[in-house]
């Protein structure tokens, strides 16, 4: 049982229990398989971190649209940068 974040505090970054609940069980897989936490905590429960990670911002939580979006815009911006490439390599060109 969570004391502290509280879940009501967790909810408040997630979109419903669902959500929270698998995020925070697979980030608690991965501490508890050797990766390093990204917050600093006395906690060594995986579950207890990955919480603490999710309240403070560090571990992100999309839906799929959110998710379709974030890889869209980095398609985007990755397109761009390959073409200021190429169009920089043909200006040194000429």
């Amino acid at each position: 049982m969570l004391v502290d974040p509280t879940v009501a505090n967790l909810l408040e970054k997630v979109e419903n229990r669902y959500r929270l609940v698998v995020a925070s069980a697979k980030r608690a897989r991965q501490i508890h398989a050797g990766s390093t936490p990204m917050v600093k905590t006395d906690d060594t429960a995986p579950v207890s971190i990955a919480a603490d990670e999710i309240e403070a911002g560090d571990l992100k939580i999309y839906n799929e649209e959110q998710w379709k979006e974030l890889n869209q815009v980095s398609i985007e911006a990755k397109v761009e940068e390959v073409e200021e490439v190429e169009n920089s390599e043909e200006k040194t060109e000429e």
